[in-house]
């Protein structure tokens, strides 16, 4: 069993989003038995909100179900239980790591678009309003996460 958790500064926007398409994916690829797939917040601002309408419409226009789920906040035992923690800027990165006590002794802690080959953020849409580009940065991070698991040969 994988376990990945998609981390944002809320959890109502890119993660949540993140969380869906990845799970659809992962459905679509026959391996939803392999993932145990969640997402987190690095702040207590939305804790116990649903996803935002943005993620929510969206998601629905590209035919991907919307994973249920109410914002919480990462927590250092995440940190532990989780395989991969998957961040969605630079400032999640930074306060992932400090959520996990101050350093990633064991890599787990990723920026989405690294999978792709880029440095690149992924804009939030809470500021931005544009939830077509955080879902083209959503879906390819993720396409190619689940490519960078396939090529280490830890899905089969």
């Amino acid at each position: 069993m994988i376990k990945v958790l998609f981390i944002c500064h809320g959890n109502i926007c890119r993660s949540t989003m993140a969380q869906s398409v990845f799970a659809h994916m992962v459905r679509q690829a026959g391996l939803e038995n392999r993932f145990e797939i969640d997402s987190a917040a690095t702040s207590r601002e939305e804790i116990g909100n649903g996803p935002h309408y943005g993620t929510k419409n969206k998601l629905a226009k590209e035919g991907i179900p919307l994973v249920p789920h109410r914002a919480r906040q990462l927590t250092r035992d995440d940190y532990l239980y989780y395989d991969y923690l998957i961040g969605m800027d630079t400032a999640n990165i930074r306060n992932m790591t400090r959520i996990a006590g101050g350093s990633d002794p064991q890599g787990k802690i990723y920026k989405l678009l690294t999978f792709a080959g880029k440095g690149n953020d992924v804009a939030d849409p809470w500021y931005t309003g544009d939830f077509d580009a955080t879902y083209r940065d959503v879906t390819e991070g993720c396409a190619a996460f689940l490519d960078y698991l396939t090529d280490q040969r830890l899905i089969y």
